[in-house]
């Protein structure tokens, strides 16, 4: 059953939940993280808060092994970016902007078709993080995406399908 979104206080509570989710992936429990967020996903619905999809989708996707799932729920997150306001962005922090969220997003998208052996598809997608990165500050989130941006560019080069240990 979705979650109402209709109090201005729900959103901002299951970014919180979002985050909690993620202190346990980020803490070794993967599963744990997955099961938490999926449920999340489930209170949220397909059609909710497109911050709560995006962040969902994209912390999911990193929490998958299978370059196919991990896919499913990039495309989820970018979906959901595209229905995104940066008024809603800011009102979760003053620091966001819906054009920071992406670069990382294709470069996960690049990764997954990489993963997957569509080096066509990555390389539409690579570019496109490429021609999005002015819209990153040059502080350690910004130069991860740079690098990682390099990173999945020089597996791409090399056909490589292998999981790069970061990106």
């Amino acid at each position: 059953m979705k979650a109402s979104m209709d109090n201005d206080a729900q959103p901002d509570r299951m970014m919180a939940a979002i985050g909690e989710a993620m202190v346990l992936g980020r803490g070794g429990d993967a599963a744990g993280a997955r099961t938490r967020l999926i449920a999340l996903w489930e209170q949220v619905g397909a059609t909710g808060d497109p911050l709560c999809r995006c962040t969902i989708g994209h912390y999911l996707a990193d929490l998958c092994d299978d370059a196919a799932e991990a896919l499913t729920w990039d495309v989820r997150a970018l979906d959901a970016a595209d229905a995104l306001t940066d008024d809603r962005a800011k009102a979760h922090h003053a620091s966001l902007s819906v054009a920071g969220f992406y670069p990382s997003l294709h470069l996960n998208l690049a990764d997954n078709y990489r993963r997957l052996g569509s080096f066509a598809a990555a390389a539409r997608h690579l570019e496109e993080a490429r021609r999005r990165l002015g819209a990153l500050a040059d502080d350690g989130y910004g130069q991860t995406v740079r690098a990682g941006v390099d990173h999945v560019a020089a597996a791409l080069a090399a056909g490589s399908t292998e999981r790069l240990s970061s990106h």
